[in-house]
Order: structure tokens, then C-alpha cells, then sequence
């Protein structure tokens, strides 16, 4: 099976969070940023991707995103600070 990635995208530093799985990063985050698709990050004006990661089994990526929408917010803050503390938006390094 393919890989995947599970990514967090926000509106803002410390803002809204989303948690989503792709097989295919770019596309789905330019899908977020140009908000293509109706749902809860284009409600929240969520465009700014700030963490990813990688999965070489989208099985596994798919149960890790399962998990982490289970978890408290200030795990899924410690995980973007430790990756990127800046919350910078990795979009411009993905194209």
C-alpha cells in the first residue's frame, strides 16, 4: 500500500486546529487554502499547514490521524511547537 500523511492545518498561531489524513499533501492542502471544499476548515478559514508527517502505510496514517483527533489540544500544540515552533506555514515548501 501507498503512504500517507497525516497534517495539522490552523487559521492562526495557537488558533483552530484541524487533523486530516491525504495521500497527497499539496493537493489537499492547496484544497484547504483555496477552500474548494465545504466542510469545517473552510467554515474556520483554516490555510496554514503547520505540521506534518509521514506514513510509509496509509493504514498507518489513518489510524494515527484516528488518534490524534482523540486527543487534548495542548498535545496536539506540543507536537506542532516541537516541529515547528514558529507555527510557520509549511504550504510554500511542499510546491
Amino acid at each position: 500500500m501507498p503512504g500517507g500523511w497525516v497534517y495539522i492545518m490552523t487559521n492562526r498561531p495557537n488558533g483552530t486546529l484541524y487533523v486530516g489524513v491525504t495521500s497527497d499533501l499539496a493537493r489537499r492542502a492547496w484544497e484547504h487554502r483555496e477552500g474548494v471544499a465545504e466542510g469545517f476548515t473552510k467554515r474556520y478559514g483554516l490555510k496554514r499547514l503547520v505540521f506534518t508527517e509521514w506514513h510509509d502505510d496509509i493504514s498507518a496514517a489513518i489510524q494515527r490521524e484516528k488518534n490524534m483527533k482523540h486527543w487534548r489540544r495542548a498535545w496536539k500544540v506540543r507536537l506542532i511547537l516541537d516541529a515547528n515552533p514558529g507555527w510557520d506555514d509549511l504550504y510554500g515548501r511542499l510546491v
